[in-house]
């Protein structure tokens, strides 16, 4: 059996998805393509399956939580300034036929964050999506398990969103901890 010669991702993405191949980055041997996040379960598809590619892995998915930076769709041209939105998800993929690895991005709006799930390409993102809703809060559409995965069903809020409020404990330090220790509560003898 021969193995077809290895494709340029990038290339055949564009290729294939013309306009939806919002953005490239290249940084430090890392690819990133932007896609438009209704295209995203095609693109990952096409990336999947394609002879030349075959990114036969999703090995992670993270999200970013940009706020407060100034985001829009403007772009002056600095590849490292490319956010239409203010939440990022990344599908990390790895061809391990060509041992080559390429990371999807696609953003989601500050209101009503949703994408399309990737569970319809690689079961597998089902809990790393179901981890991003609970604690990012973006909503995945078509995803097969809506529930929380981390925090209780009764939690307000989204923990990892960079708006979300810290704890309520002041940190000590030498010049504050009288004042600390002083409304802490100590075992009585």
């Amino acid at each position: 059996m021969e193995i077809p010669a290895a494709r340029d991702p990038v290339s055949a993405a564009r290729d294939a998805f013309g306009d939806a191949v919002l953005h490239v980055k290249q940084f430090r041997g890392e690819t990133t393509l932007v896609v438009e996040p209704a295209r995203l379960p095609e693109v990952l598809d096409f990336l999947r399956v394609s002879s030349g590619l075959v990114y036969n892995m999703l090995s992670d998915v993270s999200a970013v939580d940009y706020y407060p930076d100034d985001y829009g769709d403007e772009f002056d041209g600095d590849e490292s300034d490319y956010r239409p939105g203010r939440f990022a998800v990344s599908y990390h993929i790895l061809s391990m036929l060509y041992n080559r690895r390429l990371r999807v991005k696609v953003f989601a709006a500050e209101e009503d964050p949703r994408l399309p799930t990737a569970t319809v390409v690689w079961p597998a993102a089902n809990w790393l999506e179901r981890e991003i809703a609970d604690m990012m809060g973006i909503t995945f559409d078509g995803h097969p398990d809506q529930r929380r995965l981390l925090m209780p069903e009764d939690w307000h809020g989204h923990p990892h969103r960079r708006d979300y409020p810290l704890g309520k404990e002041t940190v000590a330090f030498s010049f504050n901890e009288a004042e600390i220790r002083k409304h802490k509560p100590f075992a009585q003898n």
